[in-house]
């Protein structure tokens, strides 16, 4: 109703003006009239970039669906189809190996929502790294880190891993053969939440603890690396098989709170990106243009995650806090819109 008001010129006098208003308003809106199918992954900790996303394109003037929840291959083979058309949920190149065949003939990256931020690796309490000097994996093999880190007195290292079935499972499995750690370490493979939850619970009582983690996650929130706890290398860069092509990636430089420059994680780290169809992206510049300049920190992923671990899941709540997001980046947020409005046809 609005929009009409502005466009209708009451007398001859005023026409130019309101000519004038109109287009404004109308570029103000340039996605107005298409309609967006989004999907979205299966994991939580990717639900607020996919909101946040949307809610740029419905500011945008896009009428957005609903996402679509897909596990990876689906997405994947979906997007390139033209059955959904985006999703911010790419992992690469860690979802390399679940794309089809002539994928990047119908599908595309498009820009960084994290670049680097898909990290995964293990983690010690900071004040036992410090008085026990460890620096990698290979430490657990002392006696003394050993015990100090030995919970269930079976003579090993208590570490809290992935559960079954879990990717991760898979590579930790890899690192304690390879590494000659079957010996030392004992990984938990019950509930990762459950698990978790009682080492913040041992960290908090002064307790040491030892666990992989990914982000972005809710466990980096609560204890930050650097002060609480801190990433450890593995001995040396052993690749799980099918991750050669990756072994660039397993080594990687700027890690907050890591023991060391570059830090040797020893898993693949991700850039995560928007992947989204090419035919959607050449009929709508202004939303692919969105896609390019939209990027978060990852403390603000972690933040939001941690808050959704302590009940706040709901979609109302997520919709909050996009809200409080946006309120808090006004600057940015109002810039990546403009940025997409400039290349409105």
């Amino acid at each position: 109703m609005m929009l009409k008001k502005i466009c209708i010129a009451a007398t001859v006098a005023t026409l130019t003006f309101g000519s004038m208003a109109c287009v404004q308003a109308e570029n103000m809106k340039p996605g107005k009239g298409v309609t967006v199918n989004p999907a979205r992954a299966t994991w939580n900790t990717g639900f607020f970039q996919e909101a946040l996303v949307r809610r740029g394109l419905e500011e945008l003037g896009f009428k957005v669906k609903s996402p679509k929840d897909l596990q990876n291959p689906i997405f994947y083979k979906s997007v390139a189809l033209g059955d959904v058309d985006y999703w911010t949920n790419g992992w690469f190149p860690i979802h390399n190996d679940q794309l089809p065949k002539d994928f990047y003939d119908k599908a595309e990256k498009v820009g960084y929502v994290v670049k680097a931020g898909g990290l995964q690796g293990y983690l010690v309490s900071k004040k036992y790294a410090d008085q026990y000097d460890i620096k990698s994996l290979d430490d657990f093999k002392r006696d003394e880190v050993k015990k100090a880190f030995d919970k269930n007195r079976d003579g090993k290292a208590d570490l809290t891993a992935c559960p079954p079935g879990w990717g991760c499972e898979k590579v930790i499995t890899h690192h304690m053969e390879v590494y000659g750690l079957e010996d030392d370490i004992n990984p938990i493979k019950a509930s990762y939440e459950a698990s978790m939850a009682s080492a913040i619970a041992a960290h908090m009582s002064g307790e040491p603890i030892f666990f992989y983690t990914w982000a972005p996650n809710w466990t980096i929130f609560k204890m930050k690396p650097g002060k609480d706890v801190v990433w450890i290398n593995v001995p040396e860069i052993n690749p799980t098989p099918g991750q050669v092509p990756a072994l660039d990636r397993m080594t990687v430089s700027g890690v907050e709170g890591a023991v060391s420059d570059p830090t040797k994680l020893g898993f693949v780290v991700a850039d995560i990106q928007i992947v989204a169809n090419k035919k959607f992206l050449e009929k709508n510049p202004v939303a692919k243009r969105f896609f390019e300049v939209f990027t978060l920190p990852l403390s603000d992923i972690n933040e939001q995650n941690t808050r959704m671990n302590d009940g706040e899941k709901s979609k109302k709540d997520i919709e909050r806090h996009v809200d409080e997001w946006i309120a808090k980046n006004t600057d940015k947020w109002n810039a990546w819109l403009t940025e997409a409005r400039k290349v409105a046809n």
